[in-house]
């Protein structure tokens, strides 16, 4: 094919374009796969964390957040599938591909991926393991407990993408067992602990678009809407900007948030969708020395029976991100809340400053709820943090998956010398050294942020408004190559476009919103 783009990587290989299989129950493994992984890689911190702490402290009313959020984010999820699927390499290759060339992605993409360097979720782990381990929620005085817990929690989280084959196959395994486990447990909670004015105001405030905080004129806060306000008095209320970066790390997990989004065309190449079936994927250190990976991508040839076969993948996305990831999504965020509206305020830590509060706020209120029997609450706390763990642990293995299985691809396909001197079934060694590298740093990182009293919130609050920044500038650069690197046939159609880019818009707003509300005011005064 003469007529491909010149890039700054060598051009793409030509192959077939594979038959797509007849979606249908028939057809259910191979179908289910990217969309699920990544539902239950984004069921972590927006929604154990975030989603609760809005709820508790004001109502369902700004939920509406999170379906701006996720929203935006099928819109991303759906360009890095469409590029994977045509080319069978990740997106991140794909910005590689353009100007000024690899060299400059690959510093931009180290100072995007400095919220991955965090590991706020398993210091949330360690918390909930120690609150296991003493039966109540730890104190200032458990501190070095839990931190020695995090540090275990670190090391145990990389086990399983050891083994599977394909790195891909092991977190498909543990995130489907995750989404099940996880919304069923929230959904019981919620069908026979929970009133039904608590499931009104959750769901609900998934419509109240231009719900906002503003002060109450009592040293706290309320929501208005703000249509609403500028419908009455003729202008629009000052939002109460006490909470913004709470609320910027709402934004920030709903759903996915930063570079973890982009993962979604990795695992559509590991699952072999389109021409990832022509590319390979990445193997495991146990059982997967059959599995190979092309330095280079592969596209196919544009004519009527190839483009009849790209409309059968395309539903494969399409069917993967409006039907399994973002419904997946909405239920992550919303049922957890139910348990945090219903139950929070129960806590005795329920508005304390506690140091170790968000993660157990609700399994504490559980424990102290009224009306439910003594052993039945005591049976439901320590079920409720086995669930918290069920969150944090596979989320906190898939941020180190996804920070090497990204620098991997990376370097594998940019580096000349990697290109010439590594053979196709080697790809693992550098994941896995990577991985190694990654861990180490952890620990590293882990012992910083340990030192702040208040290190689990803090962490992830630092990380969520980070993905702000990434998610926002990088939907634009994914929307610049889909328009420039695809064939015309293949390339996004305007309401596409206008759904990734609004996409950027809304995170890089966000950012800039916490920026100069927290951060500018520490720089200036």
């Amino acid at each position: 094919m003469s007529d491909l783009p010149k890039t700054c990587l060598p051009t793409w290989d030509v192959a077939e374009l594979p038959e797509p299989k007849p979606l249908g129950l028939r057809n259910l493994t191979g179908f289910i796969g990217p969309g699920i992984v990544m539902c239950g890689i984004q069921i972590g911190g927006g929604e154990w964390l975030f989603g609760p702490a809005i709820t508790a402290k004001y109502g369902g009313g700004l939920m509406w957040i999170a379906t701006v959020a996720i929203l935006c984010q099928v819109f991303y999820n759906v360009e890095c599938g469409r590029y994977a699927l045509y080319t069978g390499e990740p997106v991140f290759t794909g910005f590689m591909r353009t100007r000024p060339g690899p060299g400059f992605w690959l510093g931009f993409a180290m100072l995007l991926s400095i919220g991955a360097l965090i590991p706020g979720l398993s210091t949330n782990a360690a918390v909930l393991i120690t609150s296991m381990y003493l039966d109540r929620p730890p104190t200032a005085d458990d501190a070095f407990l839990v931190n020695s817990m995090a540090y275990l929690c670190l090391g145990l989280v990389v086990l399983p993408v050891l083994i599977g084959g394909k790195v891909y196959n092991m977190l498909q395994i543990v995130m489907t067992a995750k989404v099940f486990i996880v919304l069923g447990f929230c959904l019981f909670i919620g069908v026979f602990f929970v009133s039904a004015q608590g499931w009104i105001d959750v769901f609900s405030g998934f419509v109240k678009f231009g719900n906002v905080p503003v002060d109450d004129g009592q040293g706290g806060e309320k929501v208005v809407n703000a249509f609403t306000h500028w419908w009455d008095h003729g202008e629009f209320p000052v939002v109460a900007l006490t909470s913004i970066a709470l609320l910027g790390a709402f934004a920030g997990f709903a759903g996915g948030g930063g570079l973890s989004n982009s993962t979604y065309s990795n695992f559509i190449r590991d699952k072999g969708w389109g021409m990832g079936s022509q590319v390979g994927a990445i193997a495991s250190a146990v059982g997967g020395r059959n599995v190979t990976l092309s330095h280079i991508g592969k596209v196919f040839a544009i004519n009527e029976d190839n483009l009849r076969k790209w409309k059968g993948w395309w539903k494969y996305i399409l069917m993967d991100q409006f039907f399994i990831w973002m419904p997946g999504c909405l239920m992550g965020m919303a049922l957890p809340a139910l348990l945090s509206i219903e139950f929070a305020s129960n806590s005795p830590m329920y508005g304390e400053a506690a140091t170790y509060s968000q993660s157990l706020i609700s399994a504490d209120g559980i424990r102290h709820a009224p009306g439910i029997a003594e052993s039945t609450r005591q049976l439901l706390w320590m079920v409720t943090l086995f669930v918290g763990l069920m969150v944090f642990l596979p989320s906190q293995m898939s941020i180190v998956d996804d920070f090497s299985r990204r620098w991997t691809d990376i370097i594998w396909t940019s580096n000349e010398r990697i290109r010439k001197r590594l053979k196709p079934h080697q790809a693992s060694r550098i994941y896995y050294t990577i991985l190694a590298c990654y861990v180490v740093w952890s620990f590293m990182s882990a012992t910083i942020f340990l030192m702040f009293g208040d290190a689990p919130m803090l962490m992830v609050l630092v990380i969520a408004n980070l993905n702000n920044v990434a998610l926002g500038v990088t939907a634009f650069h994914v929307l610049w190559i889909n328009r420039t690197l695809l064939p015309k046939p293949l390339r996004p159609r305007w309401y596409n476009q206008l759904g990734i880019a609004a996409c950027g818009v809304f995170y890089c707003g966000m950012a800039l919103l916490v920026f100069c509300a927290k951060i500018l005011p520490l720089i200036t005064g």
